[in-house]
C-alpha cells in the first residue's frame, strides 16, 4: 500500500486498535541497528521475564516547527495501549515491513544519511494521526539527524509490573515549514488527545514547573523519551538554532546515542533495571583498549 493509499481510520470503522497491534509488522533490530527480522507491534512492545524489555525494534520521532520556530506538540490519546495521555514530541511511530515504497531503510541507508523508509513512514503517520494530508508534507525536507536507543517500562499507566513498553532506536526527523506555508489538522481522536505549538521557552516550563496544567487542570505528563531528548539534545543543541540545525550537517553524527529510562521507568513485568549505561561502559572499555592495541602495534 502506498502512502496516498492511507487514510485515518477511527478503530470502531473496519479495525480495532488490537487489530492493529497484531497486524503491524515492526521491524527487529540488534543494538548496531541491524534488521534482524519482524514481529507484530504487541509482541514488541509485550515487557516480560522473558524478555524484560521487550523486543528492540525501529522507531522515529518527527519534530515539525512552523516558520516561526515554534514546535507542534500532541498529547497521546487516553485510548492508546502504551503511554497514554502523555504530551510529546510532534510524532512517535514505527516504520513497517510490508509497504511499497519500503518503509525498511538498510545500513547504507543510514551511512548516506538517507532514511527514505523512516520518511515514508513519517509521512503515512502524519496523516493517520493528526490528520495532515501528505500533499502537506515534502518527504526530502525531513533532516535526518541522528538515532536514539532507549527503553522504558509504562510503569506510570499500567503499574509497577506493567505488560508494556518501549524498546527502540529512534530515527530523529526534524521539519520545518516555509513562511506563508500552513498545514491542516485534523487529529484522529483514537491517536491524538490535544495538540499545541510551543517556543522553546514554553515547553521547557511546561516540563520544569510541577504547577503546570492541562486545560482540564490535570498535571502534565510526558512520554519518557521525550523528555530525556528535550533536557539532552533538543533545548540545549538541536532547537537553539533551527537554521543551523536544519541547513547543515553540524549535528548529523551517525551515531546511536544510548540511555535508560529514568528511574521511575524501571520495573515492569520483567523487573528491569539500568542495563544501556552499563553496554556503553562495556563498549567504551573495549574501544579503549582497541585504541591502545593500536598504539602499541604502530610503535
Amino acid at each position: 500500500m502506498g502512502i496516498l493509499a492511507c487514510r485515518p481510520m477511527k478503530w470502531g470503522q473496519g479495525m480495532s486498535q488490537e487489530d492493529f497491534m497484531n497486524k503491524d509488522q515492526c521491524i527487529l533490530l540488534d543494538t548496531e541497528d541491524n534488521v534482524i527480522g519482524q514481529c507484530s507491534k504487541k509482541k514488541s512492545h509485550i515487557f516480560s521475564e522473558l524478555a524484560p524489555r521487550g523486543i528492540l525494534h525501529r522507531a522515529f520521532s518527527v519534530f515539525l516547527f512552523d516558520s516561526e520556530g515554534r514546535m507542534l506538540l500532541q498529547k497521546r490519546a487516553n485510548d492508546k495501549v502504551t503511554f497514554r495521555s502523555v504530551w510529546t514530541n510532534t510524532c512517535c511511530s514505527h516504520p513497517l515491513h510490508g509497504y511499497n515504497p519500503t518503509e525498511v531503510d538498510t545500513q547504507e541507508d543510514v551511512k548516506k544519511g538517507v532514511a527514505n523508509g523512516v520518511k515514508r513512514a513519517a509521512v503515512r503517520k502524519l496523516y493517520q494521526e493528526l490528520g495532515i494530508h501528505p500533499s502537506q508534507v515534502e518527504p526530502s525536507r525531513f533532516k535526518f539527524l541522528t538515532r536514539l536507543h532507549y527503553w522504558a517500562a509504562d510503569v506510570v499507566t499500567h503499574g509497577p509490573k506493567a505488560p508494556w513498553g518501549e524498546h527502540e532506536i529512534d530515527y530523529i526527523l526534524f521539519y520545518q515549514l516555509k513562511e506563508n506555508e500552513k498545514l491542516d489538522i485534523n487529529p484522529n481522536e483514537e491517536e491524538v488527545g490535544d495538540y499545541k505549538w510551543v517556543t522553546k521557552e514554553e515547553l521547557v516550563k511546561m516540563i520544569e514547573d510541577p504547577e503546570m496544567t492541562d486545560k482540564n487542570g490535570r498535571k502534565l505528563l510526558w512520554s519518557p523519551w521525550f523528555r530525556i531528548i528535550v533536557e539532552r539534545f533538543l533545548a540545549p543543541l538541536w532547537w537553539k538554532d533551527l537554521k543551523l540545525t536544519l541547513g547543515t550537517d553540524q549535528f548529523v553524527d551517525g551515531k546511536i546515542h544510548r540511555f535508560d529510562c529514568s528511574e521511575e521507568h524501571f520495573g515492569g513485568a520483567g523487573h528491569a533495571g539500568p542495563w544501556l549505561s552499563k553496554l556503553e561502559k562495556t563498549r567504551a572499555q573495549e574501544e579503549s583498549k582497541q585504541e591502545k592495541k593500536k598504539t602499541v602495534d604502530e610503535y
